[in-house]
This record gives structure tokens, sequence and C-alpha cells, in this order.
């Protein structure tokens, strides 16, 4: 019987032959994956897309599956397109890593390493192509000229990305481009979640499907029965734990595969838990100890998203005052609208600083955020002198704002509600807010949200913070002396 050789290896054998080098398991979901992407080879299919939930590793398989693809044909040119430079970086940089450890590709390794660095790397191969063995491209990087056997277009759809129609279109245009690149009978695979309604990744039946044609995988975190992709490290628990965290609409996107629209989300008022104590402050041992509602208060700030404050008109001034406990909840202690007085002496933005240090000094809050977007440029000095002449103790940062105003409601607000995390003072519900909440719809034009955006501010500055569970108790030792 003659030699077996390198390019005999399938697929799941190369991936269970890294694995079992560095002690891992090869668990179902990454065996279905490989046993797909080596069908798919097979019968000749070269479009392909491949989604899978996140933190499923479908990283490191397609990292695999390009070491593999060398291993079997040298001469191959791989390009990696990814939304930005570093990520696609560190996919090349990984399969240049698997190349240099992974027993089936030794032969890969070339005397003099004349390319080989994180970025691009060339494989001992025959023939002088010009191409390196792997590129690594962000998607709005130049690739004219370039050409390859197989592209990876990995995560090339982000949240920053898809947002807009204008933007969505630009990146279709430069994934176009990619035909241009890829050799007669070349293979172009997509891999990636959605992250938007008219995601590239839509159905191919429905209207304007980007990948019409492409044969694709999707493994969602969860199947139509309920059963886990991955039971060892996603069982029922986490997985609940993981949707009440990132909230529905992110939950649905990312991790059951569903290109749902940002205007499903609904903000419900009734999902905030009310309370009407005040935060208990003592001191003990020389330390402060805040608590409210029994808990103990680790954490807290104010978000102000000014504006001129003039009464009846225009967007509102709204000042946020939040604490956090240490197992994640949220309690909206204050939220005021602030206005000014015309016939006042001082002048508006004087007039709304000194309500703001008045709230400071009750809340005793340690640091509130002043958004400098527009109008509130010139207000933390202002703010920082009126705190000053009132004795407060309170750091003023300048924030400004680069993500759309939509997805920062949504991305601190729908988790909380949907974990039920966030509680807020009755006198918050004497303002506008539970309105504003309830009629509030991305995309939605005329409906206020000035006071969502700045509880907003005060959720998102707030780190995540994990539910620290009981200490598991040790059964009776049962080993003998």
């Amino acid at each position: 019987m003659g030699k077996r050789s390198n390019a005999d290896a399938g697929f799941l054998e190369f991936v269970w032959i890294w694995n079992r080098r560095h002690q891992h398991e090869t668990p179902a979901v990454h065996r279905r994956i490989a046993r797909w992407l080596e069908a798919r080879g097979a019968a000749g299919e070269n479009r392909l897309l491949l989604m899978a939930f996140r933190g499923c590793g479908k990283s490191t398989l397609i990292g695999l599956w390009c070491a593999w693809l060398l291993a079997r044909r040298p001469e191959t040119r791989i390009l990696v397109l990814a939304a930005d430079q570093p990520l696609a970086v560190k996919m090349v940089a990984s399969v240049r890593r698997i190349v240099e450890r992974h027993p089936l590709c030794r032969h890969l390794l070339p005397d003099a390493a004349e390319t080989w660095a994180s970025d691009r790397f060339t494989v001992a191969r025959d023939g002088a192509l010009r191409d390196p063995s792997m590129l690594a491209q962000g998607i709005g990087g130049n690739v004219t000229g370039s050409r390859a056997e197989v592209i990876v277009c990995d995560d090339v759809e982000v949240a920053g990305n898809c947002d807009t129609p204008g933007k969505r279109a630009e990146l279709r245009e430069r994934l176009a481009e990619a035909e241009f690149i890829l050799v007669p009978g070349g293979t172009i695979l997509f891999v990636g979640t959605p992250h938007c309604e008219d995601s590239l990744y839509r159905h191919p039946k429905e209207e304007g499907a980007f990948l019409r044609g492409y044969r694709r995988l999707a493994v969602p975190v969860v199947n139509a029965a309920g059963h886990s992709a991955w039971p060892e490290r996603f069982p029922r628990d986490v997985v609940a734990s993981l949707r009440d965290r990132v909230g529905p609409l992110q939950f649905q996107r990312q991790m059951l595969l569903r290109p749902v629209a940002a205007g499903a989300a609904r903000l419900d008022p009734a999902a905030i838990v009310r309370y009407a104590e005040e935060p208990d402050y003592r001191e003990a041992q020389g330390r402060g100890v805040l608590t409210l509602l029994g808990r103990r208060l680790v954490s807290g700030g104010a978000f102000w998203d000014p504006a001129y404050g003039r009464p009846g008109s225009g967007d509102a001034s709204v000042l946020a005052a939040t604490y956090a406990d240490g197992e994640g909840h949220h309690f909206l202690h204050r939220l005021a609208y602030l206005t000014h007085d015309p016939a006042a002496a001082e002048d508006p933005a004087t007039q709304q600083c000194r309500r703001v240090a008045e709230i400071l000094r009750e809340t005793l809050l340690p640091a509130v955020r002043v958004e400098t977007n527009g109008l509130g440029r010139f207000l933390p000095a202002l703010l920082r002198r009126e705190l000053s002449r009132a004795g407060v103790a309170c750091t003023v940062i300048e924030h400004a704002s680069v993500r759309a105003k939509e997805d920062r409601i949504l991305a601190a607000l729908e988790p909380a509600l949907a974990a039920r995390r966030l509680h807020a003072h009755e006198s918050v519900f004497r303002t506008p807010f539970a309105g504003e909440m309830a009629e509030w719809r991305p995309g939605a034009a005329g409906v206020r949200d000035d006071a969502l955006d700045a509880v907003a501010g005060c959720l998102l500055a707030e780190p995540v913070r994990l539910v620290r569970g009981a200490r598991p108790v040790a059964s009776p030792p049962w080993r003998g002396s």
C-alpha cells in the first residue's frame, strides 16, 4: 500500500487532528459545519454562505478550512475580506499559525520566508505567482489587480456599515468587485450574522436578496424545537441569560440569525420595576455605604443631554441620574426636564447648570456626563463652576456621541427591560418619560426621545455586571487516605 499523502485527509479529519493536538474536543456543531464545507467542495459548489451564531467558533473553523485548502493544493491563493483591516489580519494570522503547527501542513513551510507576515504569507509552492498564498484586506481597501482562487468574506457586514441605506449600497458595491478578483471556477464563501433588516444574508426568495443563488448553511443557537446547537457550551440557562443581557432584537439577529427590523422593537414602560424608597447613606469604619431597597449600590452616574430648555418648545434638556448594584440592576432615580425662566437675571445655561448641581448634591453621584455634540460644547466649564460654587464633589465628563441615537437607545434599554433589571423611582412616572417610551419606534419621525437618550447614556456608561451565583457546596470526600 502506498504512503498516504496530506491531500488524502478530509477536512473533518484535519480539524480533529488539530483539536486533538491541543487537547480539545470536536463538538457536534463543528463536525456538522466541517462536513458541509467538504461536501460543498466535493460537489463543485462555489458560491457559499455560512451563518452560525455568535460564539460558535466559525472563524476558527474557517481558518482551519483555509489551511486545509493550502495543504491539499499549495498553489491556492486565498483573499480574506472583512469589515476592516484588523479583522481580516486576525483571520490570516490565525491561518499562518495553523500552517506553522499543524502536522499535515509541514510541507507548506518555505525554506526562506520571503513573505511571512501577519497580513500576508506565501507557502512553499511551485511556480512564480504574483499574489501571496493568503492576503488580508479590509472591505474599504484597494484590491484591484489581485487574483484569488478562494475569497472568504468574513464578517463583512457589521453594525457600523449597514445602518443606513447609503452604507448598505456602498457595501454591496464593494463586494461586487470580488467577482472580478476571483479566477474562473473559484469559490466565494461568506461567513457572518445579520445586523439589520436589509442584510446581505437575507433569504434568497426575498426581493433584493444579495446572495441569491448561494448554497447556504444556517446554524442558530437553538433550533425550532428549542434544542441547543452546542449544549455543552450553550445549555438552556446560558441561552436564556444571554437573551436577557443582549435583548430580543440582537438575540434574534446574532443568535437566531433572523434579519429582523429594528422597527419591530418595542420599549414597554410596564416592564420597568417601580419603587418609592430613597437611598440610605451611612458611614462605617471611614467608608460610605449607599443602599436602596436593601441592595448595596456599587456605582452610579448622571447624563445630561442639553438643549436650550425654552419652556414649551424645541428639544427638551434632560438630566438622568441612575445607580447600579452588584447584580446588574439599574435604578433610574431622578429624571429632570430642565427649563429656564426668561425673566430671570441669569442666562439660561447658568440656570440649568445650577439645577443640575442641586440634583447632583441630592443624589451623591460621583460623575456626570455632558453630551457635547452641538449646544453642549461650552456647558462643561459652566457646570464645573456651578458645582464648585455649590460645594458639590462631582466629576464632569465631556461626552461626544458617535453612534446613531436609535442604536444607543435600543442597545441600552431593550436588554434592561427584557431582563426586568431597570427600576425607576415613582417621581420618574410623573414626567413625560413613560409616554415617550410607549410612543417611541426606531426610525419614526417627530417622536420625542430626549429622555430616552439621556437614560441610555447612563446605562451605556455602566460596566456589564454578571450575576454572582452561590458557591457550589462540595460533596463529602470519598477518597481513602
